[in-house]
């Protein structure tokens, strides 16, 4: 009987101990997530290149051959709405929410026309947008989000040096504007 109270209170003590640490490590830890590492490169409303060190620490599988630029985005203040010009070998674009979690993604191979355009919104916004959609979105590939705030990330393949100037045309010409039209 005095061996299983013994264990009983070991497992009880260790779990405490486990407990105990592990809220003492969450301030660490959530300052360290994805949105706080991009907030710290650039305002909202802008595609930042992510490169060297904060990418690796930002995208942990980031492949040499991609360079990589991500944009912040809040959409209590309005749609967001994300285009770039140019072609390229290949470039794919992912939407996270704020707690980092893929919400959508898609590639080049789904656009219409050359370069970047696409939406993101809430259905509230989705709905009003539709209502009178604006020609400038006539080729748009729309995201409907139920999210508040978010980041798009753009990945752009460079296979070669050759490429690398045309990859930094299209950042160049990358824009993520939000609309007023907060709901």
């Amino acid at each position: 009987m005095g061996r299983i109270l013994y264990t009983l209170l070991a497992g009880l003590v260790g779990a405490g101990i486990v407990h105990i640490s592990i809220l003492l490590l969450v301030p660490y830890y959530s300052s360290r997530d994805a949105w706080s590492q991009v907030s710290s490169l650039s305002a909202d409303y802008a595609f930042s290149a992510v490169a060297g060190e904060p990418a690796r620490k930002l995208l942990a599988d980031i492949d040499p051959l991609f360079s990589v630029a991500v944009c912040r985005f809040d959409l209590t203040k309005g749609h967001v709405h994300a285009v770039a010009k140019g072609t390229l070998p290949f470039w794919s674009v992912s939407v996270f929410n704020q707690r980092g979690e893929n919400i959508y993604s898609f590639n080049d191979r789904n656009m219409s026309g050359t370069g970047l355009d696409v939406t993101v919104a809430t259905p509230v916004q989705m709905v009003e947008l539709r209502k009178e959609l604006p020609e400038e979105f006539a080729q748009s590939i729309f995201i409907e989000a139920d999210i508040a705030k978010g980041m798009i990330v753009l990945r752009l393949f460079r296979p070669d040096a050759l490429t690398q100037a045309r990859v930094n045309e299209f950042l160049a010409s990358a824009s993520c504007e939000a609309a007023d039209d907060a709901q």
